[in-house]
């Protein structure tokens, strides 16, 4: 069994690798908005046409005046347009939103997580740029030195999985765990975990800035270092793993050997999500601090 997992991670690493060094070169850092308050902590697909793509995108604010939740648009080539959205005002702030991920198989439905664990289950009105809070929970195995920063749900053979990831930084390293989620109580029932380390970038580095995982249970990643509010900033993106399924039981089997797909020595990424299809690929955006935030799509033809 294990050396399916590593048959399975190779091939995906050798096809993204193929892929960035078709198409790369044509892709372009885009601006989204200047200052420390837009920076892009997690973002999470909306919807997909033929020449447009629309993102549902969180902000790690604490202030109660700052924006926590966005939309951004790109049309073409073109910039990419920006839309605040207000927060419910019968539901309390949150403080520090750190990721958010499309619930599979909902067209409308979300989940927004701050570091300290609250999860937040939230629908969107597209049309009337409008968002309900659906439910607030917590993650399990969180306790005060909790410093979250990425979150994904995906279907995998059948069971609805959640993965999520305390940072880690410089020496320490990275936490992921995992475990199958329940879309009635809202709940998450702890399967396991595992520490992660990157070797690039180092320094102040997290070593999980962001992460999703795709319907074959591919685990992506982002990494992130930056030494202030003005930078230097340093990124990469990983593959990071594998999550299935063994007698049932929901495993984690990490990348043996860590290849950057993509290295970044200007941009803090904090965000990443899957585009899907034969125009897609990876999408990341950053949280520069006082430089704002960008977006970048590895490898696709947008």
């Amino acid at each position: 069994m294990p050396q399916f997992f590593k048959l399975i991670i190779n091939i995906i690493v050798l096809v993204a690798l193929l892929m960035i060094s078709l198409q790369v070169w044509a892709q372009e850092w885009r601006p989204v908005r200047g200052g420390i308050t837009f920076g892009i902590s997690g973002m999470a697909l909306i919807k997909q046409q033929s020449n447009s793509l629309d993102f549902l995108i969180v902000h790690d604010n604490k202030k109660p005046d700052q924006s926590r939740l966005s939309i951004i648009s790109i049309n073409g080539k073109n910039q990419p347009e920006y839309f605040s959205l207000n927060w419910p005002i019968k539901i309390e702030l949150p403080i520090d939103l750190e990721s958010i991920t499309s619930v599979p198989q909902s067209n409308s439905d979300f989940i927004a997580l701050s570091s300290r664990g609250k999860a937040y289950y939230l629908r969107l009105d597209i049309t009337k740029k409008n968002i309900n809070i659906i439910k607030e929970f917590e993650l399990p195995s969180i306790t005060l030195k909790s410093n979250l920063e990425a979150f994904g749900l995906q279907y995998i053979d059948g069971k609805l999985v959640a993965i999520w990831a305390d940072r880690g930084e410089r020496e320490t390293a990275a936490t992921i765990y995992f475990g199958e989620y329940n879309p009635q109580t809202y709940e998450i029932k702890l399967s396991g975990y595992g520490n992660f380390k990157v070797p690039f970038p180092s320094g102040n580095v997290r070593h999980i800035s962001d992460l999703k995982v795709d319907s074959l249970g591919i685990v992506y990643i982002t990494a992130a270092s930056d030494a202030g509010d003005d930078g230097p900033f340093q990124s990469a993106v990983y593959v990071a793993g594998y999550l299935g399924l063994c007698s049932n039981y929901i495993t984690w089997r990490s990348h043996p050997q860590l290849v950057p797909l993509y290295r970044s020595y200007y941009h803090k990424i904090e965000a990443i999500e899957l585009i899907p299809g034969a125009e897609g690929g990876i999408i990341v955006g950053t949280d520069d601090e006082n430089l704002g935030s960008y977006i970048y799509i590895v490898g696709g033809s947008s």
